[in-house]
């Protein structure tokens, strides 16, 4: 227990509404009370699903009248989103999405994983400022001012991938420059984006909405939770995230009061997916894949990928039935196998899901049924464990639709996955690249962090991020304090192979200076006593190298900074270490120190302010000079051998 809560299980507000099944729902409490729902939760009798789907209509017709129809789904430039099945969140700097050695984007390799293992990507949200806001005065507008990014969404755009941003309205404790709308309005033009993701946000305020407007027809809105009945008709689209289900699958509320809104089941800490894919199997709404939760590794597993990709192009391919077709939730209730119908022009359209962990037969009890996936006959389907097949059922005086081959084709050779073990990523040390430039010693006043091996205390507040290795809330739904952004503390023992001399002063602005002259750049910041700062952690590595050392280690630093003499010149700014960190997905820095900024009003800025030598922050590492900060400076540090000689260049991991 955690804060008075199981962050295992759902809370209440979590879970699925009941529907009275003898209470009048076109009007009045109950029925007001259902606007509210998440998920309309399934009769536990199978008898009563009749009179259940009765009162989900009787409900609709209702909540029609006090809300009205949401008439923005019929402009034509919004139905795209009802089309978005499949959406991925990435990191700008992803290593699927940006290529650190060549220091660019790569927007066409993330798509070509996303058609690999997922069956292909209809929308990605550029997730660009938090986990790294807050280090310094830069606003969530800055952190979208890249180079080549609006060349890469053009990219996602002419693949067919629909461009998301992220809005973040917490975003107030850094630089002021205009409006919030006005601001997003022309991230938006500039960057030819189709939606906005509100973090944080169930629902915009209608100024943000006509402003996003005014800058693109159609521009799709999502909000991060459930999204209020009343605001269906200006958000074409919303997260069904923390969203609990019955024990039979129910119906989900915002789906059913408006067919073409579409919403996108996610468990983001979650390590199986079977749930959430069945729940929007059988609603006919979408997913959104995010592997990467802000630095932290969540990926997906072969069976739940495979299952998505078993989906896909059911969806795609009958996206009319979906939409408009006549709709029967719980057409089958047959021990573990669940299905629905939608019917449309004499065609008839069946998705089932299996509920339990085997595999499980389904006999088709009329003529006239076609499976769809590969592997299953006319009467008799296959659906596998915790997973989903479909048929489809033509009329005799009906024109078989092409959906049917297009489908079938699409769906040759996938055939459902049992692997549902979770692949871990491991983080390793990225080394510094080897200098090959000219080497101009210097002596700076240093401290001596002895050999041996030593225990340290390391404290951190725990993010989304997590620290070294694995996600934080591992099958959480929705970490809260005083487990989210909670003080942590882990004890490290490392091994120091010969002493290392740490200079007891960050690198000042002059220093860096003619660091700058002898390669042929200049700068006007020359002050002695201040620590320069704006500078990558590959430049600090290269400066650190032209004095014939290297960066510390976080190890090393805080060792350091437990002897006498060791310095923090003014104003206070983090070090970078010699700490860089890869899984193959996210590089990350750890950084020590402090600062002397501080972003103020909201948990989800960077830590600020000085901090306890023991105390550790990591870094989401951005390419393309993002990661300069005028909050971060760096120390060199120079490795005493046994024989005597000192040198930067030699290994210490």
């Amino acid at each position: 227990m955690s804060g008075g809560f199981d962050p295992l299980h759902p809370r209440e507000l979590d879970l699925p509404s009941r529907v009275p099944l003898d209470t009048d729902l076109l009007s009045g409490d109950a029925a007001i009370a259902l606007d509210d729902a998440k998920i309309f939760a399934a009769p536990a009798d199978p008898d009563n699903l009749t009179q259940w789907r009765t009162q989900l209509t009787a409900w609709r017709d209702g909540a029609r009248e006090r809300h009205g129809e949401p008439t923005r789904y019929d402009d034509d430039a919004s139905a795209w989103a009802s089309r978005c099945f499949t959406v991925a969140q990435v990191w700008l700097w992803d290593e699927l999405f940006f290529d650190f050695e060549s220091q660019r984007f790569t927007p066409e390799r993330f798509l070509a994983d996303g058609r690999e293992r997922f069956g292909g990507l209809d929308g990605l949200v550029l997730w660009h400022a938090y986990p790294v806001i807050g280090i310094d005065d830069r606003n969530q507008w800055d952190f979208y001012n890249v180079p080549g990014l609006a060349e890469a969404a053009a990219v996602l755009r002419a693949a067919g991938v629909a461009v998301f941003l992220d809005y973040n309205p917490w975003d107030t404790g850094t630089r002021r420059a205009g409006d919030d709308a006005d601001e997003l309005a022309d991230a938006v033009r500039r960057l030819g984006a189709d939606g906005v993701f509100l973090d944080t946000l169930k629902k915009a305020d209608p100024a943000l909405v006509a402003a996003l407007d005014a800058a693109r027809p159609g521009i799709g809105l999502e909000g991060e939770s459930k999204l209020a009945t009343e605001r269906i008709a200006d958000h074409t689209l919303s997260w069904a995230q923390w969203f609990a289900d019955s024990e039979t699958p129910g119906v989900l509320r915002a789906r059913w009061f408006e067919r073409r809104h579409m919403q996108h089941h996610i468990r983001r800490w979650h390590r199986d997916h079977a749930e959430e894919l069945r729940s929007a199997w059988l609603n006919g709404v979408g997913i959104m894949v995010w592997e990467v939760v802000f630095g932290a590794w969540v990926g997906w597993n072969d069976r739940d990928a495979s299952t998505l990709r078993r989906m896909l192009p059911v969806q795609r391919g009958f996206h009319r039935w979906l939409i408009d077709g006549e709709w029967t939730p719980l057409t089958v209730v047959d021990g573990p196998i669940v299905g629905s119908t939608f019917e449309l022009d004499g065609v008839t359209l069946l998705l089932l899901a299996n509920t339990s962990d085997a595999d499980a037969e389904y006999h088709v009890a009329s003529r006239g049924w076609l499976a769809l996936h590969p592997g299953d006959t006319a009467d008799l389907i296959t659906v596998p464990a915790n997973g989903i097949a479909a048929a489809v059922q033509v009329g005799t005086e009906t024109v078989v639709p092409t959906a049917i081959d297009t489908v079938r084709s699409a769906l040759s050779g996938e055939t459902g996955k049992r692997d549902a073990s979770f692949r871990h990523r491991t983080a390793r040390r990225v080394s510094a690249p080897r200098w090959d430039g000219p080497v101009t010693p210097v002596s700076v006043p240093t401290v001596t962090v002895p050999a041996g091996e030593h225990t340290l205390t390391v404290r951190f507040r725990m993010r989304e991020t997590g620290m070294y290795n694995g996600a934080p809330y591992v099958d959480e739904w929705k970490p809260l304090p005083p487990r989210l952004h909670d003080p942590r503390t882990l004890e490290r023992s490392v091994v120091v192979a010969h002493p290392v001399q740490v200079a007891v002063a960050e690198v000042s602005e002059a220093e860096y200076a003619s660091f700058l002259d002898a390669i042929g750049e200049y700068t006007d910041a020359r002050d002695p006593e201040r620590p320069v700062t704006n500078v990558t952690l590959s430049r600090a590595r290269e400066y650190a190298a032209w004095v014939g050392g290297r960066l510390p280690s976080e190890d090393e630093w805080q060792l350091a900074a437990t002897r006498a003499g060791f310095l923090r010149r003014t104003p206070a700014v983090w070090n970078w270490t010699e700490s860089e960190h890869s899984d193959g997905r996210t590089r990350f820095v750890m950084l020590k120190g402090g600062s002397a900024h501080r972003s103020e009003g909201s948990d989800w800025y960077f830590d600020g302010g000085l901090q306890h030598p023991e105390f550790s922050a990591k870094l989401l590492l951005a390419g393309l000079g993002q990661d300069a900060s005028d909050s971060i400076g760096f120390r060199i540090c120079t490795d005493q051998i046994a024989d005597g000689r000192i040198t930067g260049q030699e290994e210490t991991r």
